[in-house]
């Protein structure tokens, strides 16, 4: 009786192994977005790094596979509860490699170098996924994580569908006049900084048909009260955790020196919106972009999101 206890036991762990691994005819070899060639055997338990590559596996019905994220993965819900493995920029080797992955999938800036030297050369798959702010960029995130998970069909219908929201989104924008426009971020008690070209809220900005008037500066820069002055934002774009406007931050951009002169904050023309869903450039991208467009060109008929949509 013990035997027949002992041997139902493993046929239930082999089942289950069997039914969290992909099918397939053999592993998986993809080429990551550093140029590497990686072979993949087994997808069923992935740590993710990058809001954008957690989201789009749960997109991608795969969120079960998930075993730990890093700390910018905050949607849905169900990914905050995973085990965290640290900042995407900082992580510690040995905190990812505790949650015994059969598969890394990491966004391109992660790091910091010499712990993604460690666990590239841990002997278990590691794979960079591009991670560019365009709609060609999300596209390419989408196809590469599904393609590293064994799911390819999934996320090609996925890519093709979340590009094609955005792109229709910004035809419906070309010929709408471009507001003057402001990202701001503003940590806790610090000076705030503005979004110039190169970065993912200027991209932002761009699909949203807006002028970012300091797409002049490259990365993001401390604002000061004489270029905040020239730029002159009719709108200021900013960040709050979670949905509800931030108020705390609202007021601090209207009381700041730098930026509390502006048209924008003069007017209350402050609006502000989760970073990760604005900024994640992944599969809600399309429902990001017709929220912020639709906020900067009231009255503006944008087309609807198709139905299975990610928002």
């Amino acid at each position: 009786m013990p035997f027949r206890r002992g041997l139902a036991a493993l046929l239930l762990a082999a089942t289950s192994l069997l039914a969290a691994t992909p099918a397939g005819a053999g592993p998986i070899r993809v080429t990551d977005a550093a140029g590497r060639s990686v072979e993949i055997s087994d997808t069923s338990r992935i740590v993710s790094i990058g809001g954008a590559v957690t989201e789009t596996l749960f997109a991608l019905g795969l969120g079960e596979r998930v075993v730990a994220v890093d700390t910018t993965s905050t949607y849905p819900a169900a990914a905050e509860a995973r085990p965290d493995v640290g900042y995407m920029r900082q992580l510690g080797a040995e905190g990812v490699l505790s949650a015994r992955p059969s598969l890394i999938l990491a966004a391109e800036g992660s790091g910091p170098p010499e712990a993604i030297a460690v666990l590239q050369a841990a002997g278990i798959p590691f794979v960079t996924v591009p991670n560019q702010p365009s709609a060609e960029g999300v596209a390419a995130l989408i196809r590469a994580v599904s393609a590293a998970a064994g799911e390819p069909e999934k996320g090609e219908a996925l890519a093709a569908r979340t590009k094609a929201e955005i792109d229709a989104v910004a035809a419906a924008l070309a010929a709408a006049p471009k507001p003057r426009v402001a990202f701001v971020m503003t940590p806790p008690r610090a000076a705030p900084l503005v979004a110039g070209r190169g970065t993912a809220a200027d991209a932002m900005l761009q699909l949203a048909g807006a002028t970012n008037v300091f797409a002049d500066l490259s990365g993001y820069k401390p604002a000061t009260p004489e270029a905040s002055l020239v730029a002159a934002p009719a709108v200021i774009v900013t960040m709050a955790r979670g949905a509800a406007p931030d108020a705390a931050m609202t007021a601090a951009i209207a009381a700041d020196p730098a930026l509390g002169g502006t048209p924008a904050a003069k007017a209350g023309a402050i609006l502000s919106f989760d970073g990760s869903y604005l900024l994640g450039f992944g599969p809600r991208t399309a429902a990001a972009l017709r929220d912020l467009a639709s906020k900067l060109h009231p009255g503006l008929v944008l087309p609807e999101p198709a139905a299975g949509s990610n928002g």
